[in-house]
């Protein structure tokens, strides 16, 4: 009975001792699955205070518990690049995407540390890995490939993303740097004359092809693609920039001025090219005086233009042709639009009053701007000169004198002012006064 009552004891303490070593082996396990939480989420925290160098030790480990643990590997890698760590967080990054290839932000791991050391050659190799997983990353290989002066395939590119994303200002800079290299224009224009093909109704494609061929001096081809513009896009302005130019070397006046009516009260076309057409159209003008009206209401579209008072410089063209009736009348206009009493425009003037003999003129502006600027003896020659050719002698000495003490350094001016001065007592009678002002503009003269 006893020895049987042992037995039993005996398998039983069996049966305890073999669920005990059931139990013990899974908590075993447990523990290390423990272990690696409580390091993971101390890296994590350390991460978070910016103890990084405490948060590797903790990721240390867990890959001591899991080696193969790409997550891990990703961890470390950022860690060691906040400490500008870059030869040890790149090598990271690239053992977690040698674990797992499909993760993209392992692969964006080592592009940041490849941009953070400017190592441009090798990002381009890592952002090629990562355009599988979003196309977008093609806008950072654009940048890429202008960095390393791989401009054959940034163009490439940029043309490739302009068709399938549209155009972008960034892309447009680099190809205006790229297109500035004379070598790669004749790429640039293949690629514009098939997007037209592709897209007629595309009118900035003609327009950059218009802009190349302009470069390049080849007229025919620029006025070809004008009327290509014009018949795919009637309404288009930027095609009558170049049609003006055709209308004008044919001299088909009126269809010129048709172009240029359009060209000028467009808002997209650049002030510049509409000076351009402004002066190309008065040297028309000047050859077809029958345009004349069309002149002066293609003025009208600068009459709010803040650089440039293009009556004056209308008034300049004619005065250096000596066409002084017309210089003046444009001068006049000058004064009228301008907000401010501008010199220049006003000692102009004055010449080409005093070239028609308009004395009445000359006197009264002058005297007006004695008023104006009282300390620029130029207006107070012109108010002398005015009132001796009117006769009026005394008031002609008055301002003469006047007008000599603000004369400094001006030897031409004080030659005219002598002479003027001999004149206006010659007027008067004083010969001896007179001899004395012609004396000296004589001895002047001789300087």
């Amino acid at each position: 009975m006893k020895k049987s009552a042992l037995w039993i004891l005996f398998f039983a303490l069996l049966s305890n001792s073999a669920l005990l070593l059931a139990q013990t082996e899974p908590e075993g396990i447990k523990s290390n699955s423990d272990k690696f939480q409580d390091y993971f989420y101390e890296s994590l925290k350390q991460k978070g205070i910016e103890n990084y160098d405490k948060a590797i030790l903790a990721l240390e480990q867990c890959l001591k518990i899991e080696p193969q643990n790409a997550t891990i590997h990703f961890e470390l890698g950022k860690n060691y690049l906040a400490l500008k760590d870059y030869k040890n967080a790149y090598s990271s990054f690239e053992h977690a995407t040698q674990i797992d290839s499909t993760n993209k932000w392992f692969w964006v791991g080592m592009y940041d540390v490849d941009y953070q050391t400017k190592d441009y050659v090798n990002a381009i190799k890592t952002i090629n890995k990562l355009i599988p997983f979003d196309a977008k990353f093609k806008e950072d290989l654009t940048s890429l490939y202008m960095s390393t002066s791989q401009f054959d395939k940034a163009l490439d590119l940029i043309n490739e993303l302009n068709e399938s994303s549209g155009k972008s200002d960034r892309r447009e800079s680099y190809k205006m740097q790229i297109l500035s290299q004379g070598k790669y224009q004749n790429t640039e224009i293949t690629n514009l004359i098939d997007q037209i093909s592709k897209y007629p109704k595309e009118e900035s494609n003609y327009i950059s092809l218009i802009y190349l061929y302009s470069k390049n001096n080849e007229t025919d081809k620029v006025l070809e693609t004008a009327r290509k513009l014009e018949t795919a896009i009637p309404t288009s302005e930027w095609a009558q920039v170049s049609l003006f130019k055709y209308h004008l070397e044919n001299n088909e006046g009126e269809k010129a001025v048709n172009a240029m009516n359009i060209a000028l009260a467009s808002a997209k076309i650049d002030s510049k090219i509409k000076h351009r057409i402004l002066n190309e159209f008065l040297l028309y003008v000047n050859a077809n005086p029958q345009f004349a009206p069309d002149l002066e209401k293609a003025i009208g579209y600068f009459d709010n233009d803040p650089e440039v008072n293009v009556s004056k410089e209308i008034g300049k063209f004619y005065q250096n042709k000596k066409q002084w009736d017309k210089a003046s009348g444009y001068y006049e206009k000058a004064n009228a639009k301008s907000t401010e009493t501008d010199i220049e425009t006003n000692l102009l003037l004055l010449q080409a009053y005093t070239e028609t003999k308009a004395f009445s003129k000359v006197a009264k502006k002058a005297m007006d701007m004695v008023d104006v600027f009282p300390a620029q003896p130029q207006f107070y020659y012109y108010s002398g000169l005015a009132y001796n050719q009117l006769a009026q002698f005394k008031k002609a000495k008055e301002v003469l004198e006047m007008g000599l003490d603000y004369l400094i350094d001006d030897n031409a001016l004080e030659i005219n002012f002598n002479i003027q001065l001999g004149e206006a007592y010659n007027g008067l009678g004083d010969v001896k006064k007179k001899e004395f002002y012609f004396s000296k503009a004589n001895q002047l003269l001789k300087k």
